[in-house]
């Protein structure tokens, strides 16, 4: 669209580590020829700008909250922030911008308004922990977060349980940290013993653990993953 920016969708580091470790160069230069961005929370997202390169500039750029609060119509006034020709930079809290995000909210904006969305390369946790489950990497879905309440979460697990077996299919997870352990609780004591489950803790960090193993194995010596960012992928069926 005419005298419209961009939005350029830049993804962030998945631990506590310098931008420039895991951020191609490219990406970074983008990063700091923009000045406005939409973040999920303004504190941590002036610390990734900061260490990224807007160190010392950081009361000069124009930040935007956009999270799980943000309103539809405080969605929509965002398309204000493209006039003239504005770029504007998405941020999420770790990883890709807009999947299993906030963001995407913004990103389906832009299409409507017939913005340009420009993904740039960084980490995914979600594409880490399939390439190193071992499981199916050629037929995968992406479940996400399960219900809250165990009753229901059970359920959904057998759904998604089924659904591997008969598709052949690759099951990643994910959960809000203080819940880890008892999305754990709920697979070993719901899911066939059988079933294969990779659990990808800490990616990317010195402490990262990344281990596959049945549903039976893991009975015999449970992990206690407590509050780190972990992603669960599962594939049920013969081995």
């Amino acid at each position: 669209m005419d005298n419209k920016g961009k939005l350029y969708l830049i993804p962030t580091p998945l631990g506590d580590y310098s931008p420039a470790e895991v951020l191609p160069a490219p990406v970074l230069e983008r990063v700091n020829s923009l000045r406005t961005f939409v973040v999920e929370e303004l504190r941590s997202g002036r610390r990734f700008l900061s260490a990224a390169g807007h160190k010392g500039h950081i009361q000069d750029l124009d930040l935007h909250e956009l999270n799980e609060h943000t309103t539809p119509a405080e969605v929509e006034a965002l398309g204000a922030l493209f006039e003239g020709s504005n770029n504007v930079g998405l941020l999420s809290e770790a990883g890709l911008p807009a999947v299993a995000d906030p963001g995407a909210k913004l990103v389906a904006l832009c299409h409507k308004n017939g913005i340009e969305v420009v993904p740039l390369t960084g980490p995914s946790s979600l594409m880490m922990a399939l390439m190193a489950s071992g499981l199916n990497g050629q037929c995968f879905a992406f479940t996400g977060y399960l219900p809250v309440k165990p009753e229901e979460r059970k359920i959904a697990l057998r759904s998604i349980e089924k659904r591997s077996a008969s598709l052949c299919q690759s099951q990643i997870i994910i959960e809000t940290p203080y819940r880890n352990d008892s999305l754990l609780a709920d697979m070993l004591g719901t899911l066939d013993e059988g079933t294969r489950m990779c659990i990808a803790a800490d990616i990317t960090l010195p402490d990262a653990f990344i281990r596959t193993a049945t549903i039976r194995v893991w009975k015999k010596k449970v992990p206690v993953i407590g509050k780190r960012p972990c992603v669960f992928v599962i594939l049920a069926g013969r081995v």
